[in-house]
């Protein structure tokens, strides 16, 4: 299977660009408040718009606007284009934050080939909790972070280390059942959003790389945004955006070597013009899934 090789870096970014003006706008009028993250937040101060190699956005929403996003979408939202996703007991996206996807386009993950999910291009959404002071309820926290991002992605991590893969594949082989994975990371995660964000100085990613789950950041910096000029339009950052690249990524305005200015994502095929669903059985369901969800 190869991926459509027609459709250019940029014009996926314009696609993507589209999509975040729409939500961005959602949110404006839903007084929904969430910043840009990942590639997009480094993109605000080194290029301005997106990085050239980035192939997706990634955005951060306080637990009680990521709550209420999943609730005033399909009531508010223009789901003829644009649909809420996210891990649920009969779906899996293999990704541990919710998304927004556009349903007449295609853009088909290598680890979701199996998977009969939207397959549209995406805005990857991931909330930010409450962290609690206490060392001891930190480390429950983090334990259930752990416990939830493993049974509910459900795939093998491609960039975490062989340790962490080998522990992943046996806790996938310990606990096959997929219904018994969904209580568990149910469970975890109704443990580790316990601490309320207004009742918390900190606050933490407890969704994505294992670097920011460990981190702690003033609720401060988190608390108010400002809007930023991005592709020629402003979108907006948490107010201490600076502080929080400067923590995850060291000296963000440094260049990586031209061998790393590459996409991230392994995709199968992609359409801007086409919708997923003409591809079932052609690029995704082809095959029947493996016991484990494993690919």
């Amino acid at each position: 299977m190869e991926k459509n090789n027609e459709i250019s870096i940029r014009d996926m970014q314009n696609k993507m660009l589209e999509m975040l003006i729409y939500f961005d706008d959602f949110c404006t009028k839903h007084n929904l408040m969430y910043y840009l993250a990942g590639g997009c937040l480094i993109g605000v101060e080194r290029h301005k718009g997106f990085i050239p190699w980035d192939d997706d956005v990634d955005l951060f929403m306080p637990r009680n606007d990521y709550e209420r996003l999943k609730v005033e979408w399909p009531k508010y939202a223009d789901t003829s284009k644009y649909v809420y996703c996210i891990t649920d007991k009969y779906h899996n996206y293999h990704d541990g934050g919710a998304s927004i996807r556009d349903i007449n386009t295609t853009y088909i993950n290598r680890h979701s080939v199996q998977e009969d999910i939207v397959h549209g291009f995406a805005l990857e959404i991931m909330p930010i909790d409450g962290c609690p002071k206490s060392k001891i309820k930190r480390c429950r926290q983090l334990f259930n972070a752990f416990l939830y991002s493993l049974f509910n992605v459900q795939r093998l991590p491609d960039n975490k280390g062989k340790f962490v893969r080998s522990m992943a594949k046996i806790a996938y082989m310990i606990v096959p059942s997929s219904n018994l994975r969904y209580k568990l990371w149910k469970h975890a995660e109704k443990q580790m959003t316990k601490y309320s964000w207004n009742q918390c100085d900190e606050v933490t990613e407890l969704i994505g790389a294992i670097h920011g789950m460990l981190l702690r950041h003033d609720k401060k910096d988190f608390a108010e945004v400002e809007r930023k000029k991005f592709e020629g339009c402003e979108f907006p950052v948490m107010k201490g955006y600076k502080k929080y690249l400067k923590r995850v990524w060291g000296d963000y305005m440094e260049l990586p070597p031209v061998e790393k200015r590459v996409a991230k994502h392994d995709v199968v095929y992609m359409s801007l013009t086409e919708p997923y669903t003409k591809y079932k059985g052609i690029y995704y369901c082809v095959n029947e899934k493996t016991d484990g969800n494993i690919h």
